[in-house]
């Protein structure tokens, strides 16, 4: 599933050719992905301007000049394609794998007029697990999808002394820890194995070892907030990880992967200098943890 860097190149990628442009026309080819489209969708969103694009977590967040914001989530293997003019295709996002362009899979289709021309912003989904949503602006924090969420990884509100107070006294492992997006928003396993290891963290270490008897962060919380911030901007800067179905709008390929430290390594020499371990992998909560049993502690 596209994490919060993959999410993020997505929404850039997109910006210039759906930010200002009107909406002529929202087609659905099909009433459903994951859930149901939101009744009257179409007639919500058709003749609609598009005053910004933003994201929340791994959500991506369309904002109208109505006052609505489209809720868009990617899924397992959804992807937006940009057509514009002459058959010139654009696939917003970076993925190892190349995502699907097959026709049949375009379930939801963005007719727009812009500064640049008539183009189409094509939702794509083979597996149809993402989903829409439209929300009023002023309540999105009361959505459904959106309530509860953490900080952002990237944010100021993200401190040690913020995870001080959630970790305290826990011993829930440290990476369901951050996978728990009422911790910290957008955080998956990819990116978490990665921040963990650099963090020199054992993920199965329990959460409230972090933080002192009086409620205070350790310095090793604070490395490991250090190490999310770097692990997201490095992955966000290659454009994402090309994990299966990911791909950015214009069709390109995402690198951070050729970066992983951990993830996917497993038997792999440790790549912490001087460290001499080898990577192993472990299953937690049904997913698989890639971490270095010789400098995580």
């Amino acid at each position: 599933m596209p994490e919060l860097p993959e999410v993020e190149t997505v929404k850039r990628g997109l910006s210039p050719a759906m930010e200002g442009a009107r909406i002529e026309r929202l087609e659905l080819r099909r009433g459903d992905l994951r859930f149901p489209f939101p009744e009257n969708f179409e007639d919500q969103v058709s003749g609609r301007t598009i005053i910004g694009l933003g994201r929340r977590a791994k959500y991506l967040l369309i904002d109208l000049d109505s006052g609505k914001t489209i809720i868009s989530h990617l899924g397992m293997s959804g992807s937006f394609r940009i057509e514009q003019g002459p058959p010139v295709s654009q696939t917003p996002g970076d993925f190892r794998c190349e995502r699907s362009k097959d026709e049949k899979h375009d379930h939801a289709i963005f007719h727009l007029e812009g500064k640049g021309g008539e183009r189409r912003v094509i939702y794509n989904d083979p597996r149809r697990f993402g989903f829409m949503d439209i929300a009023d602006r002023s309540e999105l924090q009361n959505n459904p999808f959106l309530f509860g969420l953490g900080p952002e990884p990237t944010g100021n509100e993200l401190s040690a002394t913020y995870l001080a107070e959630r970790f305290a006294g826990k011993a829930q492992p440290l990476k369901g820890a951050l996978l728990d997006q009422k911790n910290v928003a957008g955080l998956g396993n990819i990116y978490v194995c990665e921040a963990l290891w650099r963090a020199h963290l054992m993920p199965a270490r329990a959460a409230g070892t972090l933080v002192t008897k009086t409620g205070k962060p350790k310095e090793q919380l604070s490395l490991l907030v250090a190490s999310i911030r770097s692990v997201i901007a490095d992955a966000i800067k290659a454009g994402g990880s090309s994990l299966r179905d990911h791909i950015q709008t214009d069709g390109s390929l995402g690198y951070f992967q050729h970066s992983f430290s951990v993830y996917d390594r497993e038997s792999l020499p440790c790549r912490t200098p001087g460290c001499g371990g080898t990577v192993s992998r472990i299953v937690q909560a049904g997913r698989s943890t890639f971490y270095c049993p010789d400098c995580q502690k």
